[in-house]
């Protein structure tokens, strides 16, 4: 993706942290500071092994901290953001920022004609 064509903000887009239930799940533990598996599941739409799955990635990364435990007699896995997840969202949305900027800049050109016809194939 980092051809002489792509914008220099896409290339600072995080692996880690864009794609899109991951994005989601930090975006809701960056508000709580700490979730449970049970809220992070009802607010990202995720399937249970989903969730999972994209948590132990963030975990990996190290952008968020995993604690296994019980509820009285119940299992119950708590998230928590890192510091490290912290800094990671946040340098994201400021990438994402700057794609938006350079779009709305473009958006407000005037469209050129292209010179050449595009012409509909049957």
């Amino acid at each position: 993706m980092s051809d002489s064509t792509t914008p220099k903000s896409v290339i600072n887009l995080s692996d880690a942290v864009h794609q899109r239930s991951r994005l989601a799940i930090l975006a809701v533990l960056y508000e709580l500071s700490r979730a449970d598996f049970r809220l992070l599941h009802q607010s990202t739409g995720l399937t249970d092994g989903n969730l999972s799955r994209h948590i132990q990635v963030l975990e990996n990364a190290g952008l968020v901290i995993v604690e296994k435990g019980y509820s009285g007699r119940k299992p119950q896995t708590m998230v928590e953001i890192s510091p490290e997840g912290i800094r990671a969202l946040e340098a994201e949305v400021e990438v994402l920022k700057d794609l938006i900027s350079g779009v709305s800049k473009q958006a407000t050109k005037p469209i050129k004609k292209k010179k050449k016809s595009l012409q509909r194939s049957i």
